[in-house]
């Protein structure tokens, strides 16, 4: 079951910390009125300067509101920081605005031209100007949860402390870790599609008349009908990543580097062409639509299943170098024919779902993870079984005269009431300071919860 690194950090009980991953998360999130209209409302003021807040943000359009946490040990921490700022979000918005909780826009005017960019300087906002006259207006609304998962530097030096001789540095050793990671989430991304996919139809003029899937599907937005580019990375390693990107800029299928969106990317040094002497720091993984019966978009057992993923892969074997390309196109092949199923259907690839969560579970047993991750899993199998406990079936049950907007606008006028009976709602954006994590922390915090104090908790 085990590679020799993955052997060599069983044998040295250390398997915890593969597991032990620092993580960030990116919920993107539209606001609209309360009929579920794209709301008119100016960025709301109270959440800070929308150019210079790292911690909220907007992304393509005003109306889509970001929010982003620092790093945190835990699933449970990162789960804090999202209730955290996603209330200080919500306590900002004008009278009568809501944050929509699908992952599929709200419905569309006709003229889109009326739904302003978001304001990001001038030389991101001309991006998005030519990003739009590529791919359409569409393209550019649907949300999603974006996590960033860091490696823990103690599998690091392990692994360079008893393994020096097969790698030159650290950093050759982190380019070749991530990668593995990356390739293994990018293999099974139809798991994760089948398991979390939650956006089943289109509002209206979403799509163009006559175009479209012509009956609901797990996944549009993890589908070929979904985000932006379709043009595909090379995770083969580090150095062909870069180049592939590179030749896509100098090609024009690419706008800029920024604009490649795979499923995972490689983050670490804000100039790309010098990612692979730097290192990888961590993956940004984008293959998760919003999760609506969640108010901030996501779950913790969904963070934990994440984990898990990113832990087996680790100490998994790596494919061949010369295999990586045939079977991610492979596996993209087999997340589209998931997205594209019937919700209500049982998968085409059942069998080869309940193999892989059984591999997950024998994992999990041997290495002695606590009751919640079996918990999590025998769930996760459950969907395999009965595709109608999936996200996306559950779904279809609240679809009304072909819309989800009843349902949304229920959740969102749910979720913004319960956030404006916070009994100590964070305000801390609106003198516009641009808070280290550290302040963040303690301000968000103070005197109820301590993020990363219990390394054990999660």
């Amino acid at each position: 079951m085990f590679s020799e690194i993955g052997q060599l950090i069983f044998d040295n009980e250390a398997v915890a910390k593969t597991s032990d991953f620092t993580m960030g998360l990116e919920i993107e999130m539209q606001r609209v009125d309360e009929n579920g209209n794209f709301s008119q409302e100016p960025y709301p003021a109270a959440a800070g300067n929308e150019q210079t807040n790292p911690w909220i943000t907007n992304d393509f359009l005003e109306t889509m509101s970001e929010v982003v946490t620092p790093p945190a040990a835990h699933a449970l921490d990162a789960m804090h920081y999202l209730f955290s700022i996603n209330n200080a979000l919500r306590s900002a918005l004008s009278p009568g605005e809501l944050l929509w909780p699908l992952s599929m826009p709200p419905r569309l005017p006709k003229d889109k031209s009326a739904i302003p960019l978001a304001k990001m300087g001038p030389e991101k906002e001309a991006y998005l100007k030519e990003w739009v006259k590529r791919h359409g207006f569409s393209a550019g609304t649907p949300c999603g949860a974006h996590i960033n998962l860091s490696i823990d530097p103690h599998v690091f030096e392990l692994v360079l402390d008893q393994m020096g001789d097969q790698f030159k540095s650290k950093v050759e050793l982190q380019n070749y870790l991530y990668a593995k990671v990356a390739q293994g989430f990018l293999r099974y991304r139809w798991v994760i599609t089948y398991l979390f996919g939650a956006s089943p139809i289109a509002e209206a003029n979403y799509f163009k008349s006559g175009e479209g899937p012509k009956k609901p599907i797990r996944s549009i937005r993890q589908s070929s009908h979904g985000f932006g580019n379709p043009f595909t990375g090379d995770y083969t390693n580090v150095q062909r990543y870069v180049d592939r990107i590179e030749k896509g800029v100098a090609d024009g299928k690419l706008i800029s580097d920024y604009e490649f969106h795979g499923a995972v990317r490689f983050k670490g040094n804000s100039h790309l062409k010098e990612l692979p002497k730097t290192g990888i720091n961590y993956l940004e993984l984008r293959m998760l639509d919003l999760d609506p019966s969640s108010s901030v978009g996501i779950r913790t057992n969904t963070l934990r299943f994440i984990r898990l993923l990113a832990s087996y892969f680790i100490m998994s074997p790596a494919l061949n170098p010369d295999e990586v390309q045939k079977v991610i196109a492979h596996s993209d092949k087999m997340n589209e024919a998931v997205s594209e199923e019937h919700p209500n259907d049982v998968s085409k690839y059942q069998a080869n779902a309940r193999a892989f969560l059984q591999s997950l579970e024998m994992y999990a047993n041997r290495i002695q993870l606590g009751p919640e991750y079996q918990e999590e899993l025998q769930d996760l199998q459950d969907r395999v079984e009965n595709p109608l406990t999936t996200p996306s079936a559950k779904l279809l049950t609240h679809i009304k005269d072909g819309s989800l907007t009843d349902y949304a606008l229920n959740r969102a006028k749910r979720y913004q009431q319960s956030a404006l009976q916070s009994i100590r709602p964070f305000k801390g954006f609106e003198n516009h300071a641009k808070l280290s994590a550290n302040d963040l922390k303690h301000e968000l915090f103070k005197g109820s919860w301590e993020p990363d104090k219990d390394k054990d908790q999660a």
